[in-house]
């Protein structure tokens, strides 16, 4: 069995299908290559487990393990039927290997390699934050090498320096909570449930971001590092500060406090992506990850970049679809594709595996199977 399903035929065609399943959401997608030019989304389906975890206040990881055994060959079946293709026309399973939760992981890699060998293809397995990372450029605007990267998902709150597929410079990241754990956890002390994120940024639409003087941790570091658990602090003191005055005080200024604790996240990721783009002097910037379809972050991203007389002058900005955002399957077989076409990574026989719930994403090794 070949090791490289690429070839060097300018008519060569590959197809890659995708599999996510490293936290809530199980997603599937294929993803289509002819030779060096730009992948192409065929299809892709995505199912997220919100509805389940919200009566637990978060995700519970056994149960979301279980749910991903159910979704995943369904879902297959789905986008192999709306692109048109059958099994046997996949010629590379990709399948995100971490980080993320170990037996969600497990689920995925495990029909990854069982759909692999089952076909005779061979499998990749793919870092999840690579996946966000390259997802803009299955977008209308898609980026050019090299950019700096803001890598806002999960519990992760990054920025990174990207010279190509797999080159990868960390220039700082979150020493505690990250932003996306910011929105969540603060939306959690002021009663907004699961998932507490979107909550909280709709909420802000009716609120004054002015109402609150909240701390901005490590805004004037001189550094690139992130920390928002002093914020997360902050918001349960205001919060307990306005129930002793009463619940209907409470309630009556949650939105201020919810558009104030929104406003002092989005003021630490502006600035900071704004000082890694002086300190590498490169003119684009690149946002993903959940939190990177927060409507706020992206207007004063937006604003800010595209200002002539910000030091060292306009940037572009580009981001995922906003479908793309969130985890799915057609980041992981995209990054796939890219790293193959690349030659960063090869895809080979569906032998063994082993997942990785913790994985820095400047770790990933060339040729990691």
């Amino acid at each position: 069995m070949p090791d490289h399903p690429l070839s060097s035929s300018p008519d060569a065609v590959t197809r890659i299908l995708g599999i996510e399943s490293s936290c809530d959401e199980t997603g599937v997608a294929l993803v289509e290559t002819r030779d060096q030019a730009a992948p192409r989304l065929l299809a892709h389906a995505l199912h997220s487990q919100i509805a389940m975890h919200q009566a637990y206040g978060g995700v519970v990881p056994e149960l979301a393990s279980r749910d991903h055994i159910r979704r995943v060959l369904p879902l297959t079946a789905q986008v192999m039927r709306e692109a048109g293709h059958v099994l046997a026309d996949i010629d590379v399973v990709a399948y995100t290997r971490g980080p993320g939760l170990a037996g969600a992981l497990l689920v995925g890699a495990g029909v990854a390699c069982a759909l692999g060998a089952a076909l005779g293809k061979p499998v990749l397995g793919v870092h999840h934050l690579e996946g966000h990372l390259l997802s803009p450029f299955l977008s209308a605007d898609p980026p050019e090498f090299p950019f700096v990267a803001l890598l806002v998902s999960g519990g992760h709150t990054q920025l990174m320096r990207v010279d190509g597929v797999g080159q990868y410079q960390l220039l700082g990241e979150t020493i505690d909570d990250a932003a996306g754990e910011a929105f969540d956890k603060s939306a959690k002390l002021m009663g907004l449930g699961y998932p507490g994120g979107p909550a909280l940024a709709k909420l802000a639409e009716q609120g004054d971001p002015a109402a609150f003087k909240l701390p901005r941790p490590l805004l004037h570091s001189g550094d690139l590092d992130f920390s928002f658990a002093g914020l997360k602090t902050a918001v349960l003191t205001q919060s307990q500060r306005l129930r002793q005055v009463s619940d209907e005080e409470f309630e009556a200024r949650k939105a201020d406090l919810a558009a104030s604790t929104q406003a002092a996240i989005v003021d630490v990721l502006v600035k900071k992506s704004l000082a890694a783009l002086e300190t590498t002097g490169l003119k684009r910037l690149v946002v993903a990850g959940g939190v990177g379809a927060n409507k706020a972050l992206r207007a004063q991203l937006n604003a800010a970049c595209a200002n002539p007389r910000r030091r060292g002058g306009v940037v572009r900005v580009h981001y995922p679809e906003l479908h793309l955002c969130t985890d799915n399957g057609a980041m992981i077989a995209l990054a796939a594709a890219m790293r193959l076409q690349s030659g960063q990574q090869r895809a080979l026989p569906a032998a063994s595996f082993e997942v990785k719930p913790r994985w820095p994403l400047d770790a990933i090794t060339v040729a990691t199977a």
